[in-house]
């Protein structure tokens, strides 16, 4: 291919990817602007993300439905597939914004850039097509969420931060080295290729079981599924609230996106030596059984979600260990449903946050008297991750357990049927930790006479929006799920 037809390929391709486009000109302009201003820096830069974020997000939708284009050649792909995940990063994205404070002058304006970037490499990601755009997104969205899970500027947050970034670079040297031996095998880095998956198809060795392994396990890192999720509870517990409510969504659906792809790519339609969906049942259920297990013995709320969110991942990867469309769309619609109820709780966390100090559980005891609007929007997310009506909590997870007894019924695989066991012993474990906040916010009495809540109307709003949303969504799922079901997906 000449000059001029890369040059005009290129530039084809950029016209694709006006979203993508907004954030980058965004992360300039904040970038610019955070070495001019001298008062309001953090309110201003946060209100040119929450603009950028939100136009990318209408842009998106304007375009919506998407037709297939391959972009870069073959690099990336842009459909309806990774513009739904789009419209979710864009989403938790601006939702943080929302939530993080607007006077600590001393974030910015690294902290609007980091999310920024966060949020571009998750779009990037989700468009991924090849091993080495895989790499590069992840890294992007790596690199910057380690330096913003030290963002509470003190000694237990850059802890938290280090731990978070030597489990990550080991996860991605593994990754990486899988990716080389890939290449060696197959001669090529493009994971959608017929040239890819006819090399693996007639390679049997012991070698493509190792490669496809490294892979998933980088992967399963940044999902924080198990074995990889032993930096979660540090990270979560040190960061500030708003920048755990961001890394618990943004970069754990990122990676869920691209670990889709993946898995079905070295699925090989199932002509694979090895059996994919019963190895993401496996780790679904080691997920579920291992996060739900240390969230009961867990004093420290962040850390107890922390250990949920573990758990949520298991859940998710429910609907991937089918290996079917209907499995990965009920995934996709817990996705949406994962998203709004752990911005719920996070945010209202950040309300308590504001007034108490939140290193105990016992420290709500009392809190529901003094505002019971606050306490209530607590209680509706913590019963939507738990499962329970009339939120769309239990819709999602009555779906993803629909997907895998339809699955077993078709397989008779042992390991589906322990897994559909298992996962619904679990959602009546999680009661005895999710409710204890809720069983010390209303029916405790508080050791001394608290203080009243600080509360704003922003902040009560967004409380607001996100119980009807979750309650809409267990009344009326329907819109939602039929248009998820639209959503087709090809390798």
């Amino acid at each position: 291919m000449e000059l001029k037809d890369q040059l005009t390929s290129i530039s084809g391709s950029l016209g694709h990817l006006l979203p993508e486009l907004i954030l980058l000109a965004a992360l300039v302009i904040v970038l610019v602007l955070g070495l001019i201003l001298k008062k309001n820096k953090q309110a201003i830069l946060h209100a040119i993300s929450f603009i950028a974020l939100l136009l990318a997000f209408f842009v998106t939708i304007k375009n919506w439905p998407q037709q297939p284009h391959s972009l870069f050649g073959g690099m990336m792909r842009l459909d309806d597939f990774s513009s739904f995940f789009k419209l979710l990063f864009f989403t938790g994205g601006f939702l943080t914004i929302i939530i993080s404070p607007k006077k600590e002058e001393r974030a910015a304006p690294e902290y609007a850039i980091l999310i920024l970037a966060i949020v571009l490499g998750s779009c990037l990601l989700a468009m991924s097509m090849n091993f080495v755009m895989v790499l590069l997104s992840l890294e992007l969205i790596s690199l910057s969420s380690y330096v913003l899970a030290g963002f509470a500027f003190d000694r237990k947050s850059a802890e938290g931060s280090l731990k978070y970034f030597l489990f990550g670079t080991v996860a991605t040297a593994c990754m990486i080295y899988g990716m080389s031996l890939i290449y060696g095998l197959s001669g090529t880095l493009d994971f959608s290729s017929n040239q890819f998956i006819e090399a693996l198809m007639d390679n049997h060795s012991e070698l493509l079981v190792v490669a496809s392994f490294l892979i998933i396990a980088g992967l399963l890192f940044k999902i924080s599924a198990v074995p990889f999720h032993l930096w979660a509870p540090d990270v979560y517990e040190s960061a500030p609230t708003a920048v755990v409510a961001f890394l618990s969504v943004v970069p754990k659906l990122a990676g869920f996106a691209i670990l889709i792809k993946i898995v079905l790519s070295l699925n090989l339609f199932g002509q694979s030596m090895i059996t994919w969906g019963t190895v993401v049942a496996v780790i679904s259920l080691l997920s579920i059984l291992v996060g739900n297990l240390s969230a009961l013995v867990q004093t420290n709320p962040k850390r107890m979600l922390a250990y949920s969110s573990i758990a949520q991942s298991g859940f998710l990867l429910i609907g991937l260990a089918t290996i079917s469309m209907e499995g990965i769309h009920f995934s996709m619609f817990y996705s949406v449903i994962f998203l709004l109820m752990n911005f719920l709780v996070f945010a209202t966390l950040k309300q308590f946050e504001n007034s108490i100090s939140i290193e105990s559980i016992n420290n709500f005891s009392g809190l529901g008297r003094n505002s019971f609007l606050l306490a209530f929007s607590l209680l509706i997310g913590l019963i939507a991750l738990t499962g329970l009506p009339p939120t769309a909590g239990f819709t999602a997870k009555l779906l993803l357990f629909t997907s895998l007894w339809s699955a077993y019924q078709d397989s008779q695989s042992i390991i589906l049927i322990i897994l559909f066991i298992v996962g619904l012993v679990n959602t009546v474990v999680s009661l005895f930790y999710y409710l204890k906040i809720p069983y010390l916010l209303f029916l405790k009495v508080p050791a001394t006479e608290a203080a009243p809540l600080k509360t704003s109307y922003s902040g009560n709003l967004l409380h607001l929006i996100l119980v009807v949303m979750l309650i809409y969504l267990f009344l009326a799922p329907s819109g939602l799920m039929g248009w998820i079901n639209q959503i087709t997906f090809v390798l």
